[in-house]
């Protein structure tokens, strides 16, 4: 029994370790939500609270969908992580609604996963003999379905919320429910723009449970694994701030255009990673930049997730160091193709993450057309 310990898949202990049997709040709570969504965005570094313009503003600040000039708007989104171990897909959909087109209304979906994982509970057979025949394969995954509404409050100012469902699940061993609220508005002055979002503003709650045979809770307990219990995690309310500055130049036509942005990200989980930290609340700042040519043609960068870097050795606190985003986009009429080159969940300036977006606006067809 003593050989079984070998062969428990590091993954499962990783995710077990996260779980305990009494609610409370946590840090790094359904973090596949905090990865950010279009790659136009992520390229900015995410740094679009205050500009976010397109669908993905459902994700963003939902109050961002009033930009959006086109009646009906798709778009979709496929990336890589951790070296394409894992996959994360974002597909959404709106519509502009009302007799005056003054509100909006769109539907996301997000899904993060890590498939054909291996199963070695009964790796080792009842007579003690490894038997790779009894490997099976299962998936965990987490899902989120985002239903957002924004509309006209008055003068340039724009409301929006989001509502979150949250479906998380590790084969059959566990699942979770989980439900959530987002609140956002936006406010143009000219060229500013200012943008204030409320992540999980309601605290957003996933309440896990489990389902594990007998033959596997000894299995656990035979190796020294404890056997996870019905949990429920709190995602305490972030607020995000956003400013933002959008000109041009290139003589009369303006065929260059630019946009800056800066975003500070306000935690109350005390993440103990940010710029400015404490026991009950971290301070994390992210800079955005796009350049634009003839309104078809863009190019962006970001910055963030600045922190101080301990060192492994004394556990002293180290110098600063940033993660950069860089990105590129192309309109083709209605069609928006977007790229960005990222890192997810490291401090390196080596980029590895290749995230691609495909944005179509949907327009009705006139009787010419038909």
């Amino acid at each position: 029994m003593t050989k079984i310990k070998y062969f428990i898949p590091v993954l499962l202990f990783s995710l077990f370790a996260h779980f305990s049997s009494e609610a409370q709040g946590r840090k790094f709570v359904n973090e596949f939500l905090n990865i950010g969504v279009g790659a136009k965005s992520l390229a900015m570094f995410g740094a679009v609270t205050a500009t976010s313009n397109d669908i993905s503003a459902g994700y963003w600040n939902p109050a961002g969908l009033l930009k959006i000039d086109a009646p009906f708007q798709v778009s979709a989104t496929h990336s890589e992580w951790f070296a394409g171990i894992a996959q994360y897909d974002y597909l959404a959909f709106g519509k502009k609604l009302g007799k005056e087109r003054n509100a909006f209304g769109s539907i996301s979906f997000i899904r993060m996963g890590v498939d054909n994982i291996p199963n070695t509970f009964n790796l080792v057979g009842p007579d003690g003999r490894i038997d790779y025949s009894r490997v099976t394969d299962f998936s965990a995954a987490d899902y989120a379905l985002i239903i957002s509404y924004a509309r006209k409050a008055f003068g340039n100012l724009s409301v929006g919320g989001s509502t979150k469902i949250i479906y998380r699940q590790i084969g059959t061993f566990g699942s979770a429910w989980g439900f959530g609220f987002d609140f956002g508005t936006q406010m143009n002055f000219g060229k500013l723009s200012v943008g204030i979002m409320g992540r999980d503003i309601t605290s957003t709650l996933t309440t896990w449970s489990f389902n594990f045979t007998d033959t596997e809770k000894s299995v656990l307990a035979a190796t020294g694994n404890d056997i996870p219990k019905s949990s429920t995690e709190y995602a305490l309310p972030r607020i995000i701030a956003g400013l933002a500055y959008k000109g041009g130049f290139g003589g009369t036509q303006k065929k260059f255009s630019y946009l800056v942005e800066a975003d500070i990200n306000l935690s109350t989980d005390g993440r103990r990673h940010g710029f400015v930290k404490s026991n009950y609340i971290d301070i994390t700042p992210a800079f955005g930049f796009e350049l634009g040519y003839i309104n078809k043609i863009f190019l962006r960068a970001g910055v963030g997730n600045l922190q101080r870097v301990l060192n492994d050795i004394t556990g002293d606190q180290g110098a600063f160091e940033v993660q950069p985003n860089v990105g590129l986009g192309i309109k083709l009429g209605r069609l928006h193709l977007d790229y960005a080159l990222s890192n997810v969940g490291e401090i390196s300036s080596s980029l590895y993450s290749h995230i691609f977006s495909l944005s179509l606006d949907l327009v009705k067809r006139t009787n010419a057309e038909q």
